[in-house]
């Protein structure tokens, strides 16, 4: 997760676009190859951000999706937009205020597609 942390940090347009943010996103992947579902989260607040393992109690969404959607999202093989619209991503919870900061997930997004991600 740390990898994850640096790698958000040092996107320029990630890092513009969490100014004066405050949201706090968890993600629940089922499927993952382990067997077992995997949750993590990313809080945002006083322009930076934090991944972190586990569920976060603070989330104001939690987006939920299978291991190969997962997969596809983080490679930016799959639009988040476009996930969520075939209905391989479900998002729960404060829609409005995720909406309201949709450029932080696709910079979010583009920012971790460099990596090579397990869940």
């Amino acid at each position: 997760m740390t990898a994850a942390t640096e790698a958000l940090a040092s996107s320029e347009a990630f890092s513009g676009a969490i100014q004066n943010v405050d949201l706090v996103m968890q993600f629940d992947v089922s499927d993952a190859p382990t067997g077992a579902a995997s949750v993590y989260n990313v809080a945002i607040a006083d322009g930076t951000a934090t991944v972190a393992s586990g569920a976060n109690e603070d989330a104001d969404v939690t987006v939920s999706n299978d291991y190969d959607t997962a997969v596809a999202i983080a490679k930016g093989d799959l639009n988040t937009q476009m996930a969520f619209m075939s209905g391989k991503l479900k998002v729960a919870g404060n829609l409005a205020k995720l909406m309201m900061n949709q450029n932080v997930v696709s910079h979010f997004a583009t920012a971790l597609a460099p990596m090579d991600v397990t869940f």
